[in-house]
């Protein structure tokens, strides 16, 4: 049955419209994501934890929902913002229309708002926390549990997105095929809510892959000398994972080689003795412009990020390899002693462009040599 539906923002803007959600109300952190197709993968990325994501493109659900394009196991956003949710899904993939993958997965979401001045908004005052409440409307409470909503800020969320023990992954799809090399490299994945497609890649490339939660201590990491450790992406401030950043750093003089990515850039550049910021608004879509500086070239990027390093802090040990060209920060960073390097987006895609896998590319190349030299030990 169709509702009547509020978004209220904590300074007070409010947004009205309509939902078919049988969820009440949720509070989050609201973001905009410019990515016109990915919703599914959105919706399961872990770096979503405590956000209500709105959708800037028209319309969301066109080709349904199914059960190979989840990122990890469950739903992590708080909520879903769109101009018009599809009514009926057109793929030969789909095995179920959106809005039912939705209330399946508990959550909520509004239709029908003007999203172009709600993104607006946000580019221009900054995210905002926010409260979507369906039926049974009340502004000003509305408002009231938007500003009263956790900040994201100092807040060390990853311990909700991962496993509670470690586990091994050898999973792949039908377009990234499982290698039939029996010389399999050994690659441990330092997690923080690592998406699928990380993992998907990495058994892709030749390698056993070992996932350790951050909760857990890097000794075994240390102890199996594997030929190359993953920092993965996961939500919230980074600068909250105080013994992550401890770890990091033990991680950095190993001599192993690491490659941090989103969250996990972070981190290294933390560990290193830099600091990071919260962005105005964050860098959340599938069309985001960066150059690196080694190939001299503009590579159109997949990114989900809030946080980001303070060039002004990064270590004299760390050079800069990727810059945005939306609007200059930092996008990759390699150290100049150490086989160790971190790229802010998302190099694996999912949703979006694989334009930058050369992150994996460079990597994979330092995780051969080392195997190499070690077989001939």
């Amino acid at each position: 049955m169709r509702k009547k539906a509020l978004l209220a923002l904590e300074d007070g803007t409010l947004f009205y419209g309509h939902t078919y959600s049988n969820a009440t109300m949720v509070c989050g952190e609201v973001v905009f994501n410019t990515s016109m197709t990915g919703y599914q993968e959105i919706c399961s990325d872990p770096s979503y934890i405590n956000q209500i994501v709105l959708f800037t493109t028209a319309h969301v659900g066109n080709v349904g929902a199914n059960q190979y394009d989840n990122e990890s196991d469950k739903t992590w956003l708080k909520g879903l913002i769109v101009r018009e949710m599809a009514k009926k899904s057109s793929s030969w993939r789909s095995e179920e229309d959106f809005q039912t993958y939705l209330e399946k997965n508990n959550v909520p979401w509004i239709e029908g708002i003007d999203t172009r001045r709600l993104t607006r908004h946000l580019r221009n005052y900054g995210s905002k926390k926010g409260c979507i409440m369906l039926d049974n409307i009340d502004e000003d409470l509305a408002v009231k549990l938007a500003k009263n909503h956790t900040n994201t800020k100092d807040l060390d969320l990853s311990r909700e997105a991962v496993k509670d023990s470690e586990f091994e992954w050898n999973k792949t799809t039908s377009y990234l095929p499982s290698s039939q090399n029996e010389n399999k490299k050994t690659v441990y994945v330092y997690d923080f809510g690592v998406k699928s497609n990380i993992l998907r890649m990495l058994a892709a490339s030749d390698c056993n892959v070992h996932v350790i939660p951050n909760h857990l201590s890097i000794q075994k990491i240390l102890n199996d000398q594997p030929d190359g450790v993953i920092i993965s992406n996961g939500p919230g401030d980074p600068a909250a994972l105080q013994d992550a950043i401890e770890q990091v750093r033990t991680l950095i003089y190993s001599g192993i080689p690491v490659l941090g990515v989103c969250l996990g850039c972070q981190l290294i550049a933390l560990a290193a003795g830099g600091n990071t910021k919260k962005m105005k608004f964050g860098h959340h879509g599938a069309n985001h412009p960066v150059y690196s500086f080694k190939k001299r070239k503009v590579y159109i990027t997949s990114q989900n990020h809030n946080f980001v390093i303070n060039e002004k802090t990064l270590p004299g040990d760390f050079v800069v390899t990727h810059v945005s060209l939306f609007d200059g920060s930092i996008q990759g960073i390699k150290s100049k002693k150490f086989p160790v390097s971190g790229f802010q987006g998302h190099p694996e895609g999912s949703p979006g462009p694989q334009d930058i896998v050369e992150v994996f590319d460079d990597f994979f190349t330092e995780v051969y040599q080392r195997h190499a030299a070690r077989s001939l030990n």
